[in-house]
């Protein structure tokens, strides 16, 4: 077992787990002593490094693509105080950290973990039920439905449209965009059959960032979204075989969920609408397109 342990927090990897611990240290980041404790297994690892300085060194893990999916909702862009997969060793233990990076490696080689994408998630994502309040609004995740309240600051489009739940399965997917320079971040949901992707502003399926301290635990509840839906990488199922030719179709058992899907699909154009997302143009084309169908 090869152990290190400092003030930024402690690892320890026992041949076949890493186990991440973050630190009490005033500089450890919000978002590292939210998520608590992590549990990476061997398997999920692409690599580990160390890099010396003249006051303080780095522990960096860099996980497989595709095995982490807070990695994945956050496309790479935590902030090093957030990123749970780096640690600052003091000078004074240098050594210690060597023959820990010397004991992952090794480990590596003989379990020969290859360093390639994964189809599958290799971690679980954030705990839930959870809930974060930052930016414009309040966004809640129990496991089966994202809920998102607006703060008095947010837009009248998003103010007047109410509180949104989008459940899991109208989720196609999730983004989390940090603050950058003027730039503000988002919180992002693609939800199955919006017609337009409105600014994070307006957007009544995003939060908008305004850079506060609290904004990187958006991230959370992104990586919790992101680790119940579809991998992205993983194999699409081969097509469902074909019925015979004297099996009959039911025909009107589809013709009555394309009425009800084309019937919400109206409702949620009403929505946007009324919020303001759609202009009164952008509205009657789509209520036109959508009424062809009908």
């Amino acid at each position: 077992m090869a152990e290190i342990i400092q003030k930024d927090g402690t690892w320890v990897f026992d041949g076949d787990t890493l186990r991440l611990t973050p630190g009490r240290d005033k500089n450890v980041g919000l978002l590292r002593r939210e998520l608590g404790e992590l549990l990476v297994p061997l398997a999920a690892l692409a690599g580990i490094s160390f890099e010396q300085g003249k006051k303080s060194g780095r522990l960096r893990l860099r996980l497989r693509d595709g095995a982490d999916p807070l990695l994945h909702a956050t496309g790479g862009r935590l902030a090093e105080p957030h990123d749970p997969y780096q640690l600052i060793v003091e000078s004074d233990r240098y050594g210690v950290a060597e023959y820990f990076v010397d004991e992952v490696r090794n480990a590596l080689l003989l379990d020969q973990v290859p360093s390639g994408p994964v189809d599958a998630y290799l971690l679980p994502g954030p705990s839930v039920p959870l809930s974060v309040s930052a930016g414009d609004g309040i966004a809640s995740f129990d496991g089966e439905r994202v809920r998102l309240e607006w703060k008095w600051q947010a837009e009248d489009a998003k103010s007047a449209a109410g509180t949104r739940t989008l459940p899991l399965a109208d989720i196609v997917a999730v983004e989390w965009q940090p603050t950058v320079g003027l730039e503000n971040g988002h919180l992002r949901f693609t939800v199955r059959g919006a017609p337009t992707k409105a600014p994070p502003k307006y957007d009544p399926n995003a939060v908008e960032l305004w850079g506060f301290k609290k904004d990187p635990l958006m991230a959370l509840v992104a990586a919790a979204v992101q680790a119940r839906l579809p991998h992205p990488a993983a194999p699409v199922a081969p097509e469902e075989t074909r019925p015979a030719e004297d099996t009959p179709a039911p025909a009107t058992a589809t013709a009555e969920d394309d009425h009800d899907a084309l019937l919400r699909r109206l409702r949620e154009l009403g929505e946007l609408h009324r919020s303001g997302v759609l202009t009164d143009e952008e509205f009657t084309l789509a209520k036109q397109a959508v009424l062809k169908r009908m």
